[in-house]
């Protein structure tokens, strides 16, 4: 069979057009140079609102817009005033329960035994007096010596007597044991309560000093000292700068090289031929931009997924919506897992 001319130049128009399609699909799918993943995003950070844990007038604030602080420096104060009187008065309170604690595990101190001891004596003399005093008189009335309401009289109070001996023995008995197991079970729970009603009011006090939970700066001043706040005011806000990471995404294609792990570089414009060493620390599961449901593999082609590639920024200057180019080197072996956090203190 002879191949013509023309034959000849289809096929050789054929080779070239699947030749540049696989180019373009390679690079399309890759979008890279060999052995890296390249992308494009900015700096992004975290921040916090800081607000205190309770009402009350702003007595001072000690930092300003832009300054630096660190973890644990205080911030800003409260009026102190209501927060310290509500701590006396705390302290006094469980003073009182402690000394009702104490006076119950001491028991009856030996002179309220003697006091107790010797009204029984009396009670029991009284009461054997009025017995005779009783006979008598009963004898005398029978005879017709006495009244007989006079007998009645001393029979009254015979048996008052002897109530009043009966609860002197036991007023005795009382003191000799002591108290009851109740009331020092009460007496206890009386001074926990007043210990942790004294703790919260403490606790309340030193929540009226704004300290620094971590490094970074302050990126806004919302209140100023004499304004009024609450919990859900807040009085600074405090930008961590440290580490920051660089928000990019990456095309579908790549996502199956890519693992939490991987070292990133990061480059930005503000600062030519600097790289900053990072880390990917998040990979989104969910796909961005997908216009609808995906059925083909030309609509597979446009999906991305969000990443993190953290870095350290001691220095601060990587800044908040800064454009970086984050590139990813691909080993071999994909890096499994997440690195122990190399701005960790």
């Amino acid at each position: 069979m002879v191949i013509t001319r023309k034959q000849r130049l289809i096929a050789v128009v054929a080779v070239l057009v699947i030749a540049a399609g696989g180019a373009y699909l390679y690079v399309r799918r890759a979008g890279r140079p060999a052995g890296a993943l390249t992308v494009y995003g900015s700096i992004d950070i975290r921040e916090i609102q800081l607000a205190f844990n309770d009402s009350g007038r702003i007595a001072t604030i000690a930092v300003q817009e832009g300054d630096r602080v660190h973890r644990g420096q205080l911030l800003a104060k409260l009026d102190p005033a209501r927060f310290q009187d509500a701590v006396a008065q705390a302290q006094a309170r469980l003073a009182v329960a402690r000394q009702v604690l104490a006076r119950l595990l001491a028991g009856s101190r030996p002179e309220e035994i003697l006091e107790a001891r010797a009204n029984a004596a009396a009670a029991l003399a009284t009461w054997h007096n009025a017995k005779k005093t009783y006979h008598r008189n009963a004898v005398l009335a029978k005879e017709h010596y006495l009244p007989q309401q006079a007998s009645d009289d001393a029979r009254q109070a015979l048996a008052v007597a002897r109530s009043r001996w009966q609860a002197a023995e036991q007023a005795l008995r009382l003191a000799i044991r002591g108290p009851r197991l109740q009331d020092i079970a009460a007496a206890r729970a009386q001074v926990a309560a007043d210990a942790a009603t004294q703790a919260l009011a403490r606790k309340e006090l030193a929540d009226t000093l704004l300290y620094a939970p971590e490094d970074g700066f302050i990126d806004n001043r919302i209140l100023e000292p004499g304004d009024m706040t609450n919990p859900q005011s807040p009085v600074l806000t405090i930008a961590l700068d440290n580490p920051v990471w660089a928000r990019a995404y990456v095309p579908e294609p790549a996502l199956g090289e890519l693992r939490q792990g991987m070292r990133a570089v990061i480059s930005s414009d503000s600062f030519p031929g600097r790289r900053f060493d990072g880390w990917v620390g998040f990979v989104s599961t969910v796909a961005e931009f997908t216009p609808k449901t995906v059925e083909t593999t030309q609509l597979r082609t446009e999906l991305v997924y969000r990443i993190r590639a953290y870095v350290c920024n001691p220095q601060g200057q990587l800044r908040l919506g800064m454009p970086v180019t984050v590139t990813i080197p691909l080993p071999a072996r994909p890096v499994h897992g997440q690195p122990r956090h190399p701005c960790a203190r």
